[in-house]
């Protein structure tokens, strides 16, 4: 039976989350590449904004990809998982739905907030504070209270998961958790003890303090509070990522899993390392004692492990899949893989590219060579790998093979299909490779304007290469990643506004059982109260006494004002 047959409720709801996550996909992606044409000084004067819109612009970009179109396609993917692997629906719809409208009136909230700065008919006042909002750069009102609208909206999201996950526990006792279930709880757990930060930054700091109900607050504290979330959430992005690639990945390859017990281990340990790890991004920071940096640089380093062993069954379990489809050699089975599949080329071009961003991503985690590249293009480079590619090129491949199951419809469009991740991969390619050596020639993130012409005068080097060469790449990456999105959204609507028909059936959500299941590992894997309990006490042990010290000193000294933008 299809999927939107046996579940037609939790289609429903996943196919709305789909929807909201492309039309946001669909607006981040147009600002992103103004944004980019107008800081290379590409086409500049034909575009309508000047530099104060810049930064409404990056503002728009950041939060509408990195905020909300993660979390609907999250929400999206995992209602699917969750369904399919405990083979039963969803235990509350209603608070299903509950989460979908705290979603999107968040959602709402923060966009209107934000995009005042071209209607100014709109309630609020304009808040381009960017993704990274801490003091002492103030937002209206309604943009913090969006943001927790969003976070709350996930937490309620991942409650219908574990709701789902006891009710199957009371019924079958004593049984493995699913995998796709275990991926999905230790996501959330995760999340949980990640958002933490924020919650405490946005609810006790932010919001009374744009209310005008307290003056001052610390930019410090309200700085590591963030960042305290800022890089977990890096994790909430890709461990959806890690879930197509560990269980969906291997089935479009022809074969399966290589290892349900690695792929359980990883996701523990991503539970475990990713949030004590924030203060590598404050290493300029002072106030921050430098032997808690190195804690947290040596934390970050750990994470290389989970994200290692992915690689290895990963790749392990493509091998499986090619030489199953007649495939022989060390490396000639990759050429019995199906490239021509869009499901399967875009997840394993977006793994690909994540490999790539893993090395740029060492030299952030490293506390001295971090020095050369902080707050400069590089950063942007990097995180256009992972969220940019990783991320939403593996929704929008899995979206081909996940989409049909969900309407119940075939995917129309099939040739423009088959030549999206691609174009994806080339436009990231040429951007994010420029935007590394843009970064390694001092060219700085976030401003408005180009900043190249001062960079211009350098002479040619022979690893960075010429200022106008890295800029006209920027720009036509990002051109060709537009163009890629823009490909995707036609057969997305093309397949959502189709006649209503069966799905094919080589399209469907079974999933094959691994070569190794998860009987050959310890059950203790699957108590998710211990590692959860191990999970806090690392983050207490990271961020207590810091936290502690920066809230002392922070009541001897005066707080700061807001800075209004």
């Amino acid at each position: 039976m299809a999927y939107v047959d046996e579940y037609p409720r939790a289609a429903k709801i996943a196919r709305w989350e789909f929807g909201v996550a492309f039309l946001a996909l669909a607006l981040g992606g147009v600002f992103g590449l103004v944004q980019a044409l107008y800081r290379t000084d590409t086409f500049r004067e034909a575009l309508p904004i000047n530099a104060a819109d810049y930064y409404t612009i990056l503002t728009g970009h950041g939060v509408l990809l990195a905020l909300v179109f993660t979390t609907f396609s999250i929400a999206a993917l995992f209602t699917w998982a969750t369904t399919r692997s405990l083979e039963r629906p969803l235990a509350s719809n209603r608070l299903a739905w509950g989460a979908f409208w705290l979603l999107v009136i968040g959602t709402v909230l923060a966009a209107t907030s934000i995009l005042n700065g071209f209607v100014p008919q709109l309630p609020f006042e304009s808040s381009d504070v960017l993704f990274t909002f801490y003091a002492p750069m103030q937002a209206h009102p309604a943009f913090y209270l969006g943001a927790a609208l969003i976070i709350i909206g996930s937490w309620v999201a991942g409650a219908v998961y574990f709701l789902t996950y006891w009710e199957w526990r009371k019924d079958n006792p004593g049984e493995r958790i699913p995998l796709q279930t275990f991926m999905v709880l230790t996501t959330f757990l995760m999340w949980y003890l990640a958002t933490l930060g924020v919650a405490v930054e946005v609810v006790v700091f932010l919001i009374p303090w744009s209310l005008g109900l307290i003056d001052t607050v610390d930019p410090l504290l309200t700085r590591t509070l963030f960042w305290f979330f800022g890089h977990p959430v890096v994790y909430f992005w890709l461990l959806p990522a890690y879930l197509v690639w560990y269980t969906v990945l291997p089935k479009l390859a022809g074969g399966r899993l290589f290892s349900d017990p690695l792929a359980r281990a990883v996701f523990v340990l991503f539970l475990l390392l990713s949030t004590p790890v924030g203060f590598h991004h404050q290493y300029v920071d002072p106030g921050i004692p430098e032997g808690f940096k190195f804690v947290s640089m040596t934390n970050t380093m750990m994470l290389l492990l989970p994200s290692l062993l992915t690689a290895f069954t990963v790749v392990a379990s493509l091998e499986h899949g090619a030489r199953q489809r007649g495939g022989g050699g060390y490396v000639g089975w990759l050429r019995s893989l199906p490239w021509d599949r869009p499901a399967f080329s875009g997840c394993a071009l977006a793994g690909l590219m994540f490999a790539a961003g893993g090395f740029s991503g060492m030299i952030n985690a490293g506390m001295n060579i971090n020095y050369l590249i902080h707050n400069t293009l590089w950063v942007p480079g990097h995180f256009h790998l992972t969220v940019g590619t990783a991320f939403a090129l593996t929704i929008m491949a899995i979206a081909y093979w996940l989409i049909p199951q969900i309407t119940g419809k075939r995917l129309q469009h099939r040739r423009l299909a088959m030549v999206q991740p691609y174009v994806w991969f080339v436009g990231m390619t040429l951007m994010s490779n420029a935007m590394h050596r843009a970064g390694l020639a001092g060219l700085p993130r976030r401003t408005a304007e180009p900043m190249f012409q001062e960079a211009g005068s350098a002479p040619f080097d022979p690893v960075v290469g010429t200022v106008g060469e890295m800029r006209l790449q920027i720009a036509i990456g990002s051109t060709l990643l537009f163009v890629a999105l823009a490909m995707f959204l036609v057969v997305m609507f093309g397949t959502w506004l189709g006649k209503s028909g069966a799905a094919p059936l080589a399209v469907n959500g079974s999933i094959p059982d691994p070569l190794s299941g998860p009987e050959g590992s310890p059950r203790v894997l699957d108590n998710l109260k211990v590692w959860t309990a191990i999970a806090v006490v690392l983050v207490a042990l990271a961020y207590g006494l810091p936290i502690w010290s920066i809230i002392s000193d922070g009541l001897l000294t005066p707080g700061s004002p807001p800075i209004p933008v």
